[in-house]
């Protein structure tokens, strides 16, 4: 399997994670520094500095929310994880990160494939035509209220990134080529990830099962040779 990344993005927005947590860190400090001065201290307390630990305190929960949305995308490498699960799969196959239209692309004799990876745990299901996350214990409970660990609408997601890659390849192939079906699977890289989504609309799956799915469609619905070697020609720009 040949894997094409953009290594200088992703270290990049991995240090801006870096960066914004330190960021974080010092906020939340200074925010304890005045409220500790203020109950030692009430009568030095002003109007001036009650705005001031506002305006900190505020400040430092958008840097922590920076810091976990480039932290769970890029600190934690899911790239890595999707290449080691796939590893041991033939030379025909690439996986692009972060390197096409999408952040996780896979081309092969399966087809064309969007790969949305989730740091999830706790039993994942899909219910009344959605998506959902339960248990994982406090901490994975305290990512989904700020929003930066769930599920979310995969659905709206994949159909902009289909959208994305569709728009590449009507520039690239020849006028009137047909392209080639864009499938796309919900891939949850957490060993403690409970997956109970078989009725899901998309393939829901624990990475361990990624590369038996994609050898089950290989070999019920291969993509033709000549249509792999345009839709690679087309990603090649990149």
């Amino acid at each position: 399997m040949k894997i094409i990344k953009n290594e200088k993005l992703i270290k990049r927005n991995a240090k801006i994670g870096q960066y914004a947590s330190f960021a974080g860190i010092i906020a939340i400090v200074g925010v304890s520094f005045f409220l500790i001065q203020s109950i030692r201290n009430p009568e030095s307390a002003t109007d001036n500095t009650t705005w001031i630990m506002f305006i900190v305190l505020i400040v430092s929960m958008i840097i922590s929310q920076v810091s976990m949305y480039f932290g769970t995308r890029w600190g934690r490498r899911p790239d890595e994880a999707i290449d080691k699960a796939l590893k041991g799969l033939p030379g025909d196959y690439t996986t692009y990160h972060y390197s096409s239209p999408v952040p996780h692309l896979l081309v092969g004799p399966a087809g064309i494939w969007l790969l949305l990876p989730y740091f999830l745990r706790g039993n994942i299901t899909y219910k009344k035509n959605r998506w959902r996350v339960g248990g994982g214990g406090f901490a994975q409970s305290y990512l989904r209220i700020f929003g930066q660990e769930s599920v979310g609408r995969p659905d709206l997601e994949v159909g902009a990134q289909a959208n994305a890659l569709e728009k590449r390849f009507k520039k690239k192939f020849a006028e009137g080529a047909p392209i080639p079906p864009i499938q796309a699977a919900l891939v949850f890289l957490d060993d403690q990830a409970n997956v109970l989504a078989d009725d899901a609309p998309l393939p829901t799956i624990p990475i361990k099962k990624l590369k038996d799915l994609l050898r089950k469609t290989a070999k019920e619905s291969p993509l033709a040779a000549d249509d792999l070697a345009r839709v690679k020609a087309a990603l090649a720009d990149d």
